[in-house]
């Protein structure tokens, strides 16, 4: 396969500290061949859109444990809306409820990885749902 290898920005929005799961699904990607950015903790919803639309990428990861993931998330694909950048695909993961994907979808996050997901799982969604493969040209 020729195609350039995905572009993923894996970001910690917010004031959560933990990053631990970001840096393990970060170098899981990495490790499959893709080109990861990780943007470090405490970034705003701005920061990572700009980092996303900056580095080309093709889907941006956050992860989220300080239970403000409906705001961080809102705000992250209303930014990439504004900006004309709809197209990178948003997954996330952490400590987020259950009752609380469905809204999360209907925001455009594309699927949540709770606890317990493997990085295999993630990689493998990643592989299936990002990228040149998923959309007609």
């Amino acid at each position: 396969m020729s195609a350039a290898p995905l572009r993923i920005v894996v970001a910690k929005p917010g004031l959560d500290g933990h990053d631990r799961g970001a840096k393990v699904v970060a170098r899981a990607l990495r490790d499959a061949g893709m080109e990861v950015i990780y943007t470090g903790l405490h970034q705003t919803p701005e920061q990572i859109v700009e980092a996303a639309i900056q580095e080309d990428a093709d889907a941006v990861g956050l992860s989220v444990l300080s239970g403000a993931h409906m705001t961080q998330f809102a705000k992250v694909t209303e930014l990439l809306r504004e900006r004309d950048a709809a197209d990178i695909v948003v997954f996330g993961g952490g400590i987020i409820p259950e009752e609380d994907l469905p809204e999360l979808s209907r925001m455009g996050v594309a699927t949540v990885f709770t606890p317990g997901a493997t990085t295999t799982e993630i990689v493998d969604w990643v592989r299936s749902n990002v990228g040149a493969d998923t959309a007609d040209a």
